[in-house]
């Protein structure tokens, strides 16, 4: 049997542009996407999720690869396996930094160390509701929820010239405003505990100046603070699966989804 150049360039065109499309999105997303996972198997899952989607993908449009086309196809692409990673990033954000007012609230502000995963440094209070949010997100199949979403996205928006528009970049702009409501009800009861907790020591201070109030809060405000995030990590979890449910149902509507 023998191929010409043409029909073994179509053929590749089947795996090459969905691989545009699922390499940015495995690259922007969380965990999967993280510095700690080898380069080596990030390419291996890449490759396995590309074979195993290509197929039941609908027909691709005939686009030479080396050409302005095909750069054009290769961008959108780019940028939509980016949208949906970074929709999945906004909602791990959300536990981040609110970590990070648990933590100014129980004076651990200055407790930060350097996350492995995103080379950035991030008090330890959010390192631990990442970390707990990881395995929640693992424990609830939400990876294979994400490869259903990619594996619908090549019917509800084909691989073309055109990708995303304005308005489904607009829907993302908008809903990262989730980011800062959803950090807020995380730590909203550990907010209002380590107030009055405060409001109790000025009431000492005010009746015994002479009590020794910075020896005596810091640890007191800490423990309860300890206390506190245990007493509502269950309630961490319906938060977390609100919002992941609608960072998929964005997904969908970005991609011209139901």
């Amino acid at each position: 049997m023998i191929f010409s150049s043409t029909e073994l360039l179509s053929q590749l065109a089947t795996l090459i542009w969905p691989l545009f499309r699922i390499s940015a999105m495995v690259s922007a997303m969380p965990i999967f996407g993280s510095r700690l996972l080898p380069k080596r198997l990030k390419i291996v899952l890449v490759l396995a999720l590309t074979i195993a989607i290509a197929p039941n993908i609908p027909p691709i449009e005939n686009v030479e690869m080396f050409s302005l086309n095909g750069a054009i196809v290769a961008m959108q692409q780019v940028l939509i396996g980016l949208a949906m990673g970074f929709t999945l990033q906004l909602v791990f954000s959300v536990f981040v930094l609110g970590g990070q007012v648990i933590a100014l609230t129980m004076g651990l502000g200055f407790a930060s160390l350097n996350d492995p995963a995103s080379g950035v440094i991030v008090p330890t209070v959010s390192q631990f509701y990442t970390i707990f949010i990881s395995l929640l997100f693992l424990a609830m199949n939400g990876h294979l929820v994400m490869i259903e979403v990619l594996a619908n996205s090549f019917i509800d928006l084909p691989i073309a010239k055109t990708g995303l528009d304005a308005d489904a970049i607009w829907q993302l702009l908008l809903w990262s405003k989730y980011i800062f409501s959803g950090a807020v009800l995380m730590a909203l009861p550990a907010i209002a505990s380590l107030l009055i907790v405060n409001l109790g020591f000025g009431v000492m201070t005010r009746a015994a100046p002479q009590l020794n109030i910075f020896a005596i809060g810091f640890p007191v405000i800490m423990t309860i603070g300890f206390i506190i995030m245990l007493l509502a990590l269950p309630s961490t979890v319906p938060l977390f699966e609100n919002l992941l449910d609608s960072a998929y149902q964005l997904m969908r509507i970005m991609m011209g989804g139901e």
